[in-house]
């Protein structure tokens, strides 16, 4: 039995029969011990054991509700098999292309089985129409226990976790039991839990990797009491998200960057001080996007009122191919930004520092990012230079990682794909810079606009965009356009609810350009803005550069 099983195993029949799941708020919230999680978890493994699934199989799984995922995923593992979680369909989705697309998943994970949960029970006609074969979790649910956890070994697979890319084009991250244990160790430990008395509180989709891994694995694995609701509950009504961090008492939560920009702006609008009282919040986790400063501090002002205490802001930085989490702040510090010059940082690659009030620079003369602490145990950063060396403190490259939870490989429709070259390093196609040991990150490598021999990077266009009053917070996205040839542009594509009125976009428009020009010392070729619900995203909320590119070409160049 792998570690991460028996740590699993051993916890449900220890601190799991007291603390445990609570699902079905802000409606019908019920609570299950993990002890229970895991007895329910014993059924579903040995309905899938008698329904043929060997050890190392892949078990594909399509369900929203948590209290559902939980004991299957888990039943997984104690049948020996690996875990994926499918996309999933929305109410704009075409289900004759999503079921084409989850056959080639299957395929490519080596997967015949889906297990099926709701709410998506309805799609039982389209899998059957489309022979997919799946099994219903409720039935697994009556199926005899499973009586003792199948061996595997610390490298078998766990999970594979499908990436944020479009599903046209599927790639999964291979995480094996010991990446996943290693990684939720050292969560666990920089974190400085304590399983008895932390409380996580999340909203977070289970399909991807901080919800499965961070707000489902590690609690369920070690015990903690988790308030789990859905991503809908929280988009329908976000303050739900403060109410359960009071009513429940949370400690420990997380999101990105965008959903801190919505609940700092509800939160301000709130008439009574004694609406949540957040003072027992000491992480609020902020990752999985780039970090605006602004946003943090909307929030933690508008938090301050219910009493939550601006330290407890936890900046991050991880990624599926390092199971999860790479680097964490320093806990109880809040955000740290670092401010660097403009010219050095585009020009040549150096993250020269300066003070934030230094008279000899203006705000289009510097840049911020927020520092994202230090790597956790058994992983290693680099910076690595375009000619291949290793650079130093403060000069910007390309981030390689190595250690105990770098992923394997992929799993790719055309094979398997290896993650590390021959010393174990992964390139991470993130750009950034080391201070001091602490992990900075400016950009994508492949989202940086070369303007006339000058790095810029996107996240710089899209936060002065979105200061612009009636842009949607976190719905701007800088796009690339002729990349790599002398004629190299960038346009800016946003969200606005004056979307429709030509006047009022013009004058939108035209403000954004001036402020991107103050910002960035350059003006976008165009502005286009959209109605609310336009921009393509992957399933945890991020704008896709690329596909906004490709969808609106015509109309970036018809507003030029």
């Amino acid at each position: 039995m792998s570690r991460f099983v028996e740590t699993m195993v051993a916890t449900a029949n220890a601190g799991g029969r007291q603390r445990g799941m609570v699902t079905g708020e802000p409606r019908e919230p019920v609570r299950r011990t993990w002890f229970e999680v895991h007895q329910r978890a014993r059924r579903i493994a040995g309905g899938l054991v008698a329904a043929g699934l060997e050890p190392g199989g892949a078990v594909a799984v399509l369900a929203g509700a948590p209290e559902l995922i939980a004991p299957t995923v888990q039943g997984v593992w104690l049948a020996g098999g690996s875990v994926t979680m499918l996309h999933q369909p929305t109410a704009r989705t075409d289900l004759a292309k999503w079921a084409e697309d989850t056959l080639r998943v299957l395929r490519m994970i080596g997967s015949s089985l889906v297990v099926l949960g709701e709410p998506f029970d309805g799609l039982a006609s389209v899998l059957d129409e489309h022979g997919i074969a799946y099994r219903a979790i409720n039935d697994l649910l009556e199926a005899e226990p499973l009586a003792e956890p199948v061996a595997v070994e610390e490298d078998a697979l766990a999970l594979l976790q499908l990436t944020s890319g479009a599903t046209a084009d599927p790639k999964a991250v291979k995480i094996t039991h010991a990446n996943l244990y290693s990684n939720i160790s050292a969560m666990i430990e920089r974190a400085e839990f304590d399983v008895e008395s932390d409380v996580m509180v999340s909203w977070l989709p289970l399909f991807h990797d901080m919800g499965m891994v961070g707000f489902l694995t590690v609690p369920m694995v070690f015990g903690v009491e988790l308030i789990k609701i859905t991503p809908v509950d929280f988009l329908s009504g976000p303050l739900v998200w403060p109410e359960l961090i009071s009513k429940y008492r949370g400690t420990t939560t997380a999101a990105p960057n965008f959903a801190y920009a919505i609940v700092g702006r509800r939160l301000a609008k709130v008439e009574d001080d004694k609406a949540y009282d957040l003072s027992t919040l000491r992480i609020a986790l902020n990752g999985a996007e780039p970090i605006d400063p602004t946003a943090v501090r909307t929030f933690t002002e508008a938090g301050a009122r219910f009493g939550m205490p601006a330290e407890c802001v936890f900046p991050a930085y991880g990624l599926a191919e390092a199971t999860l989490a790479v680097s964490f702040a320093p806990l109880f510090t809040g955000l740290t930004v670092d401010t660097v010059a403009a010219d050095p940082l585009e020009a040549d690659n150096r993250a020269v520092p300066v003070a934030e009030d230094d008279p000899r620079y203006g705000t289009d003369q510097v840049r911020q990012f927020a520092m994202l602490g230090y790597p956790l145990s058994g992983l290693e950063v680099r910076i690595v230079g375009e000619d291949g060396t290793v650079r130093g403190d403060r000069e910007v490259g390309e981030i390689h990682l190595r250690g105990d939870a770098v992923s394997p490989g992929y799993r790719t429709v055309d094979g398997p794909v290896d993650t590390q070259d021959a010393e174990g390093w992964f390139a991470t196609g993130d750009i950034g810079y080391l201070v001091d040991g602490q992990v900075v990150i400016c950009g994508r490598k492949k989202d940086v606009i070369i303007l006339g021999g000058r790095n810029v990077y996107p996240t710089d266009i899209e936060r002065a965009a979105t200061s612009v009053p009636g842009v949607r917070a976190g719905n701007a996205v800088a796009v690339r356009i002729d990349a790599g040839t002398r004629r190299e542009r960038f346009a800016v594509v946003l969200e606005s609810t004056v979307a429709g009125d030509a006047e009022a976009e013009r004058a939108l428009a035209n403000e954004v350009a001036a402020r991107v020009r103050a910002a960035v010392d350059a003006r976008p070729y165009s502005v286009v803005v959209l109605p609310k619900g336009s921009l393509p995203k992957t399933p945890s909320g991020k704008v896709k550069r690329a596909a906004t590119a490709t969808q609106y070409r015509d109309l970036i160049d018809s507003r030029a």
